[in-house]
């Protein structure tokens, strides 16, 4: 063999030895993220949306704090308020997406958060649509729509219908501890003038006590698949007809998130238990040293080909810790786990989201805290 060739071979064997343990560093090195606080000024920090406010091709972040709603420009971030006072009590929730394509979010919130008034609507829960001025960054116009007692969450979905605002309460109307009517998930359909009525309709009321949904890409639409009490329920759209399924009905969840191989979720509500459901249905308890666990994301942010579980709880627990941890599986069939802090006692986690904010292709994690009263970015650098 002539010696150009075989050194070309030796060349070609060496770079596959280097690929290889490249890529084999890179599943099973530390991931790095690097935190950032944006606001160590907020007061509770209710709820996160992330998307593009301003029309400049960059998702900015949105906050529902406790009597403000408020976005941060992303680069400088520069805090602008939406709307102040919006109601008697506390803000609570809050949606945010680009539903009709001009490259800007439309933006709905829900405030008056009162949670032991389950019956009263004047005294608990609003719905309110906020309608952009020319210029995003001074004060928005408020909407009010019908709603609900006990308003909680908040998505827009992309149903057979189109876009709509789906409104989930914690409580059924007139409910005590739990008990009583089931829960009015209620979709609203944007009308051509916003000041207009804003139809809405009834999409389940089999759950009594519910906490937080997750949205299933389904193609044509995207599929609901809420949490609460009695377990989880599916609500999907198949051939233009709206169609309903219990997915887990054993044991109760306060978050829930879905992949195409996992359902992760904290249980039960404000639970202490991280758990997985596998594609075999098998349900397994990755940590039950949760206190007041309250956000969950279930996402590839490692680009391991599987999803990691990302959750956050608000209050110590019996080791003295609170913050955010990153569960990673060791195997391809989910079988062994392992933890990883994000952030250790320096964030009370009330809410958590995702979203490549720097434009490099890794998704960054994005925080609010409750006690800890800061907003905090987590760069992801993983793999540098």
């Amino acid at each position: 063999m002539p010696h150009q060739k075989r050194v070309l071979i030796l060349l070609i064997m060496v770079l596959s030895v280097i690929s290889l343990t490249v890529a084999l560093t890179y599943r099973t090195g530390s991931p790095q993220f690097q935190p950032q606080v944006i606001d160590d000024q907020v007061q509770i920090g209710y709820g996160l949306a992330i998307g593009d406010v301003d029309g400049d091709g960059k998702d900015d972040i949105l906050l529902a704090d406790k009597k403000q709603f408020v976005w941060y420009r992303n680069g400088d971030w520069k805090r602008f308020v939406m709307v102040d006072n919006l109601t008697e009590r506390d803000n609570v929730c809050l949606a945010a997406r680009d539903i009709n394509g001009d490259g800007q979010v439309e933006v709905a919130v829900g405030a008056q958060w009162n949670p032991g008034e389950t019956s009263n609507e004047n005294q608990s829960g609003s719905v309110h649509y906020l309608i952009r001025p020319q210029d995003p960054t001074q004060l928005w116009q408020p909407v009010k729509l019908q709603h609900e007692p006990t308003v909680h969450r908040m998505k827009w979905v992309k149903t057979a219908d189109g876009f709509q605002l789906v409104v989930l309460p914690l409580h059924g109307r007139g409910n005590k501890g739990g008990e009583g009517a089931g829960v009015k998930v209620l979709a609203y359909s944007f009308p051509q003038n916003p000041l207009d009525q804003w139809p809405n309709k009834v999409l389940d009321q089999s759950m009594h006590l519910t906490h937080n949904f997750d949205l299933i890409n389904q193609g044509s639409s995207e599929a609901l698949l809420i949490g609460g009490k009695e377990g989880a329920k599916m609500i999907s759209w198949q051939k233009g007809a709206q169609q309903s399924s219990q997915v887990i009905d054993d044991h109760g969840f306060g978050e829930i998130r879905k992949s195409d191989h996992l359902i992760a979720g904290i249980q039960p509500l404000h639970g202490q238990q991280l758990v997985i459901y596998n594609q075999k249905g098998k349900r397994i308890i990755l940590t039950d040293s949760l206190n007041q666990g309250h956000a969950l994301i279930l996402e590839d942010l490692l680009s391991q080909g599987q999803d990691q579980i990302i959750v956050g709880w608000r209050n110590k627990n019996d080791q003295g810790e609170m913050g955010i941890k990153m569960y990673r599986a060791n195997d391809p069939d989910w079988n062994t786990w392992q933890s990883i802090w994000i952030d250790k006692n320096q964030m009370a986690c009330e809410d958590l989201k995702v979203a490549d904010l720097n434009g490099d292709g890794r998704m960054d994690i994005i925080a609010a805290g409750r006690s800890t009263h800061n907003l905090v970015v987590y760069w992801n650098n993983s793999g540098d």
